[in-house]
């Protein structure tokens, strides 16, 4: 089956990172292999994978078995493996510069000093790929910041911030129902 889209959701693997910030990328996979009822099982040594339909729509759910900093690998795996073009790949991550329960559509862009996103973009050898940011805050002293990304949420910031996982993956649907356009206009 060639999917409509890819969604590569970023985050670590290992119990010890499970319920990090930087794991907000699975969380959303989780989200809608929920709705879809698509399981994501073992796809290649690097990929997990899921193949099925979210609203009538074909699509792969795609979480890598890389630490974050080797996520390219992954997006160039799904790639290859549906031989098809960046543009059809949607990649869910964390980001610091967006406050918690907030996420932002991009089509394309920078890595913004995510190492998951440089990764991807050195790897596909361009950065048009559209990406799903979902706010996790900054921490106060910004030599934390790798700390903070391995740390879980505080009560009130993990309510805020599942409520953007869902949101997040209702952006999934939106790019697959209405186009990217009409999606970043409904959610950012």
């Amino acid at each position: 089956m060639k999917p409509d889209l890819i969604v590569l959701g970023l985050g670590n693997p290992g119990p010890k990172y499970k319920n990090t910030r930087h794991n907000v990328g699975w969380w959303c996979l989780e989200e809608l292999e929920s709705r879809s009822n698509i399981k994501i099982g073992r796809g290649h040594r690097h990929t997990n994978l899921g193949e099925g339909y979210l609203s009538g729509i074909p699509i792969t759910l795609a979480k890598p078995q890389t630490f974050m900093n080797k996520s390219g690998e992954s997006a160039v795996y799904v790639a290859d493996r549906y031989n098809t073009d960046p543009s059809k790949l949607v990649v869910i991550t964390d980001d610091m510069a967006i406050a918690p329960g907030k996420i932002r559509i991009r089509a394309q862009g920078g890595n913004g000093g995510h190492n998951g996103l440089k990764s991807i973009n050195q790897r596909l050898g361009t950065p048009e790929f559209t990406r799903i940011r979902i706010g996790v805050g900054r921490p106060f002293d910004r030599a934390d910041e790798l700390e903070w990304v391995l740390k879980s949420f505080p009560p009130d910031d993990l309510q805020l911030v599942n409520e953007a996982i869902v949101r997040a993956a209702d952006a999934v649907e939106s790019i697959l129902i209405d186009g990217l356009d009409r999606a970043m206009n409904k959610f950012n």
